[in-house]
Formats: C-alpha cells, sequence, structure tokens
C-alpha cells in the first residue's frame, strides 16, 4: 500500500541527523516510494535553507540528494489557503498542503512538532506513520 504524506521539515532535518531513527525510516520510505511526499516551492525552500544552516554541517551533495529524490519521488501541488491561526506562521504552508492533498488522496501531514499543528486524526508523528505502515 502506499501512503501519501506532506513531511514537515523537522523530520528531513532528525532524518538526516540520524538516518537509523523513525524519522530516517519515514525519509526511507519517502525514497522507496513507500510514502509519496506532496510540497509546493515554498517548502522545498524550507527544507533547503534549514538543512543549509551552519549549525548542522551537513555535505551539500547529500542535502541535494535528499531534496531531490524527494521532489522526484513526490507530488507538487498548491495551497489550499486556510483562516485558522498558527503559533509559527511557516507551519501554515505544511497544514495547506496537506489539505490540498487530502482532497486527491488521504494524506498525512507528518511532524515530529505536534502541538503546532490542530488535532486532527490526518496529522501524526513520524512514529506514528511508521506504526500504521508496518501494520498493515
Amino acid at each position: 500500500m502506499i501512503y501519501y504524506a506532506v513531511i514537515d521539515t523537522n523530520v528531513i532535518i532528525s532524518a538526516m541527523l540520524n538516518p537509523d531513527s523513525v524519522p530516517g525510516t519515514v525519509v526511507k520510505y519517502a525514497l522507496a516510494g513507500l510514502i509519496v511526499p506532496f510540497f509546493n516551492d515554498e517548502i522545498i525552500k524550507e527544507y533547503n535553507d534549514v538543512a543549509n544552516r551552519d549549525k548542522f554541517s551537513f555535505n551539500k551533495e547529500d542535502i541535494n540528494f535528499v531534496l531531490s529524490s524527494l521532489k522526484e519521488k513526490g507530488m507538487r501541488v498548491e495551497r489550499t489557503e486556510i483562516l485558522e491561526q498558527f503559533i509559527d506562521k511557516k507551519d501554515i504552508v505544511f497544514y495547506e498542503i496537506t489539505l490540498t492533498a487530502r482532497e486527491m488522496y488521504h494524506a498525512f501531514l507528518l511532524t515530529g512538532n505536534i502541538k503546532h499543528f490542530p488535532k486532527k486524526h490526518f496529522v501524526v508523528t513520524p512514529k506514528e506513520i511508521v506504526d500504521i505502515i508496518n501494520n498493515q
């Protein structure tokens, strides 16, 4: 079974920091085509900007590989604008893209910052999506 999801930046960064972690499993599933990631230009820019911060010291080739692979395996969609308020304005795009993706597929929003988003059944942690996938 294929799963569809918008992957929050913190999951991508955690995966790059520790590929053997649960977020690492999420990214491996995305690169293998088990999870189809949804994104727009703003999300890709956010991934790139955060991954290139000096504090992470990621290799540029690794960043380019992960981001280009996610784009290749994923689907670009437009935002569904919302009126809900968010603590961190940068989180809005992830939620809006998820809402668009849910119109086409039963997409999830995968985040390590679950408290930053509305409580919805489709907003899940990396561990929750890995459990969903492994229990199918």
